[in-house]
């Protein structure tokens, strides 16, 4: 098996078994054995789950050189790169991290977070998805780094199609408006035309 496949594969298992367990009937079925604790659960499971995927790229991949590229393309690379984290930051500073993680939901608060539209939220509607994008894409330095930017970006592009099914769902009409007003991912050039 290829070096590239076998890390492929690692990549579709992580996200076969992340999507799965956030389905609402495997939650419903999970619920009881974790209770509050659920979130909190299927946030470490996920951590674990993507440590072995980090695992099998550095195996994998991991001794492959590092891409001969121009200083200006490295530059170019570490500014996408440090831009994600800053879309990041600024989408979490929007966004109930207790909630997100699980640790709200044992202090007694509900599951559901409210819609929001603040901040990062009101150009895209899923400003953490697209800062993981730039930070996979700012690291693409290596066969390895290429591999997962690929294959996170993937993930992580089908994941924002499920979530906006379940917003969908959740929220409705509100949300449908939402989606009239702001895009999908990508900002648009100039935000405030309208």
């Amino acid at each position: 098996m290829s070096a590239v496949l076998a890390y492929a594969l690692a990549w579709g298992a992580f996200g076969l078994i992340h999507s799965l367990l956030a389905r609402a009937a495997v939650k419903d079925w999970l619920r009881p054995l974790f209770g509050r604790g659920y979130r909190l659960a299927y946030n470490l499971f996920a951590g674990l789950c993507f440590a072995a995927v980090a695992w099998v790229g550095a195996v994998t991949l991991g001794d492959w050189p590092v891409f001969d590229l121009p200083a200006l393309a490295r530059v170019g690379l570490a500014v996408l790169h440090l831009a994600g984290w800053a879309v990041m930051i600024w989408a979490a500073r929007h966004t109930d991290l207790g909630r997100l993680g699980g640790l709200a939901q044992l202090r007694g608060r509900d599951e559901d977070e409210p819609l929001t539209e603040a901040g990062p939220y009101r150009f895209s509607r899923h400003p953490l998805y697209l800062g993981g994008h730039l930070i996979l894409w700012g690291l693409a330095l290596s066969p390895l780094g290429l591999a997962t930017a690929i294959f996170g970006s993937t993930y992580l592009l089908v994941g924002a199609l499920f979530e906006e099914r379940d917003l969908r769902a959740r929220f409705g009409q509100p949300y449908a408006d939402y989606c009239r007003r702001v895009p999908f991912l990508l900002p648009r050039i100039a935000p405030f035309d309208r």
